[in-house]
């Protein structure tokens, strides 16, 4: 089969048997695939026996065969999800995948759309009610919520999670024009500026103080004006890990909670609930398909091939994309 490797930290095209699938898993034709920055950073990362390593971890597809334990799924199945860090990537003709990390495709959208969604739609749905804690449903409407980054594709989920469903008063980061436009259309009420000072971009809003913060970028640099900006006895969630250490005394006054999300966390680790990115990715598409949820889509640059994912690469270093970047077929 096709597949795109990375050998020597540079993309090629190669061809590779085709894979077999497991007692759980399912074995998937491609369809379209999107990237993320997790691609770019792994990259760098060489196998220790100097293997081709396959990347990638946003997926749509249909299932071609089954394994022997699978009771999920059949083949003929079209569906999506975002794969494990601990198995190949899905930036080739076929993947397997175990089918607890795997929801059906929403029906309203074509595979480049629905490839868009599953690892950061995982992500900022874990962030939001698994480890903020924000209540389903309106329980928590009215409350306050700073997304630092909202127009990357983490942050256009979150922007809709946030608003649309747990009906958060949102307030988005974002330096550009064309990226604040983004986050209002997802349905965030208020956008600011990241490059400058948030905490008084907030207080000139009449927002002294958030009750929940998500930070999808920089969150070294982010930190202490995040500090500043949440509210005694809120919750701050970063996707990404801290470089250096942080002045964690700033939380403490405040009885602050910080915790971390990674969606990789269930797959890797096998944890005992590892179907719940099953579930949660078959209530995203229902929500697709009523029209409650939008796919986050930025654009479709070309087929999956080596050159054309050097480019959305390139892109996202760059970091001046919005939504999602997606290559279809083969």
């Amino acid at each position: 089969m096709k597949a795109i490797a990375v050998i020597d930290h540079t993309l090629q095209d190669i061809d590779l048997p085709l894979p077999q699938a497991g007692a759980r898993d399912l074995l998937v034709k491609v369809a379209a695939i999107s990237v993320n920055p997790i691609d770019h950073k792994m990259r760098g990362a060489a196998t220790e026996d100097g293997s081709p390593r396959v990347l990638g971890w946003d997926v749509a597809g249909v299932v071609t065969a089954v394994g022997p334990s699978v009771t999920l799924f059949k083949a003929g199945d079209e569906v999506y999800y975002a794969g494990s860090l601990v198995r190949p990537g899905a930036n080739s003709e076929y993947h397997v995948v175990d089918e607890r990390i795997v929801g059906r495709k929403p029906s309203t959208l074509d595979f480049a759309q629905a490839a868009a969604l599953p690892l950061t739609s995982i992500t900022a749905w874990e962030a939001i009610y698994e480890r903020l804690g924000v209540k389903h449903g309106g329980g928590d409407q009215g409350k306050t919520i700073l997304i630092v980054g909202g127009a990357g594709g983490v942050g256009s989920i979150a922007i809709q999670l946030a608003s649309k469903l747990a009906r958060l008063t949102v307030i988005a980061t974002a330096s550009r024009p064309e990226s604040a436009a983004w986050c209002r259309k997802l349905g965030a009420e208020h956008v600011i500026d990241h490059s400058g000072d948030m905490p008084a971009q907030l207080k000139a809003l009449g927002i002294a103080e958030v009750d929940f913060i998500l930070c999808l970028n920089e969150f070294d640099h982010h930190f202490p004006a995040m500090a500043e900006a949440l509210a005694p006895q809120g919750k701050l969630c970063s996707i990404v890990k801290n470089e250096r250490p942080l002045a964690l005394e700033l939380l403490f006054p405040k009885s602050a909670t910080l915790v971390f999300e990674l969606m990789f966390t269930r797959s890797m680790f096998e944890t005992a609930d590892m179907i719940e990115q099953h579930k949660l990715l078959t209530i995203l598409a229902g929500l697709i398909d009523e029209g409650r949820i939008t796919t986050t889509l930025g654009e479709v640059i070309g087929s999956i091939s080596a050159a054309n994912i050097a480019k959305a690469h390139a892109a996202l270093e760059a970091r001046r994309t919005i939504g999602k970047l997606v290559l279809s077929g083969f």
